[in-house]
């Protein structure tokens, strides 16, 4: 098992004056989540330019992150990711990231004290993704304030808020004599929800291995979030007004700070470079006619489904920007890249600028697996969605889409067949009133969501007290 290592991009102030304050940054070892909280401190460090942040995280997950970013003000710190020497992973669900949850609590607490040495400075505040509930004990005995980073929506938030409400509710909702609840239930006893689906919920709540370190964590989580000081999330409050003043009346600061990818696109518009030319491929096609698919780089459908997805597209001859890892396309029918190439009707790549992408008119529907970025950016470029779930947050995050906001659809039966993938693309494109209701709908919140992200928006305005939280000086 690896020591603590320090790497910085510079530790050296350059001249600077000595820091005021010193805030403990702990970044969760997941897919998006180190970008996410990384975006965060660079905001809180340009509106505190007297506060230094010490950032913690494997360095497996430090190292994109810091690949093209290097500040006096945030410095890094590798801890180590649990992994014994020589371990051979026997595949096993979420292995790596229980291994790693066996040493976070002894490894953040002993690199906060590395930091305190290295930096000269005590740990004023501790800024933390909100999987790391335990750190609510540690900010209690350092008296410092404890920010709790929720990097995806309300809606799957308020869901392990109120975990032992829906587990002690569900029992009653019994199937036979199975003692299991019904997955197909409607229910309408969680606030800040009208109605939802048992089996649209989070893995880990009601259904999974419940006593994975990886459920218990997020049970943990949910039954501690009322002792953080703030709760910031990445989202606007005009999405989820019922959620955001339920949550509200439950959790201190709960404040909506988002959409992260707009904040980003305005303060720093978009550089990535159109390697594969799909935006040059785009403006060939007609507007809102295009389907753009994509599931991000985490989760992918079986084959047999993409299988599905090519013979619908095919099919109903509709113009599509796919992108797909390029080992995954031997899955596709025979001749599929040839004919639909030859006639420019389809391009695939094995990655695409998917903000800019949605951002183009000839894109009409976004094909997403319903990660809450994903969700996002397609509000924030108002694009409806037909959402496939694959995991974690993803399943409520769908719901939401099609049963709440009525800004796309779920494919049918939870997952691609050539049928339903039709239907769902040709309820999205038509050029009948289902298609302008989605439209419609999903321009209003575009609207809502940009309003939020200016100076004068909600979500600025909730920014300067998550500021007021992490520079107060309580020590």
């Amino acid at each position: 098992m690896e020591d603590l290592v320090l790497t910085s991009g510079n530790h050296n102030n350059n001249g600077r004056s000595r820091p005021e304050r010193h805030v403990a940054v702990f970044a969760f070892p997941s897919s998006s989540h180190p970008s996410l909280l990384l975006t965060l401190i660079r905001r809180l460090s340009s509106a505190s330019p007297t506060t230094v942040f010490s950032f913690f995280n494997t360095a497996k997950f430090n190292r994109p992150v810091f690949s093209d970013f290097s500040s006096p003000d945030i410095r890094r710190y590798d801890i180590s990711d649990g992994v014994p020497e020589g371990y051979v992973f026997r595949g096993k669900p979420q292995e790596d990231t229980n291994l790693f949850l066996a040493v976070a609590e002894e490894e953040l607490r002993k690199g906060v004290k590395v930091a305190e040495a290295d930096i000269g400075l005590k740990v004023s505040c501790l800024v933390v993704d909100a999987f790391y509930w335990f750190s609510g004990d540690m900010a209690e005995e350092m008296n410092v304030p404890w920010v709790s980073f929720w990097t995806a929506g309300a809606c799957s938030l308020a869901a392990h808020v109120y975990t032992d409400l829906i587990r002690s509710k569900s029992s009653q909702i019994i199937k036979g004599s199975s003692a299991v609840p019904d997955e197909d239930e409607i229910v309408d006893f969680i606030p800040g929800f009208s109605k939802l689906r048992l089996s649209d919920l989070p893995s880990g709540v009601l259904f999974g291995n419940l006593e994975s370190p990886f459920s218990t964590m997020l049970h943990k989580m949910g039954k501690n979030m009322a002792k953080a000081t703030a709760v910031p999330i990445n989202s606007f409050q005009q999405l989820d007004p019922n959620l955001t003043k339920n949550l509200s009346s439950e959790l201190n600061n709960f404040l909506n700070i988002g959409p992260f990818n707009l904040i980003t696109s305005t303060q720093n518009p978009p550089s990535e470079v159109d390697e594969f030319s799909c935006i040059s491929w785009l403006e060939s096609q007609e507007p809102r006619s295009v389907a753009y698919i994509s599931f991000g780089t985490v989760c992918k459908p079986a084959p047999h489904e993409l299988v599905a997805i090519a013979e619908a597209l095919e099919e109903a001859k509709t113009p599509f920007l796919w992108s797909i890892s390029n080992d995954s396309k031997k899955h596709f029918p025979e001749g599929f890249l040839e004919r639909t190439t030859a006639n420019g009707s389809g391009k695939v790549v094995p990655w695409a600028p998917q903000v800019q992408v949605l951002e183009h008119i000839a894109i009409g529907v976004f094909v997403t697996h319903g990660g809450w970025n994903s969700v996002l950016e397609s509000v924030g470029a108002g694009v409806p969605m037909i959402c496939r779930p694959l995991r974690g947050d993803q399943q409520i995050n769908s719901w939401m889409v099609e049963k709440v906001w009525g800004i796309g659809v779920r494919i049918e039966g939870g997952s691609f067949t050539r049928r339903g993938t039709r239907c769902a693309l040709e309820q999205v494109l038509s050029r009948d009133g289902s298609r302008k209701g989605f439209k419609e709908r999903i321009e209003a919140l575009k609207e809502l969501a940009h309003k939020a992200v200016e100076p004068n928006g909600s979500s600025n305005e909730n920014f300067k007290i998550l500021v007021d939280v992490v520079t107060r000086v309580t020590l």
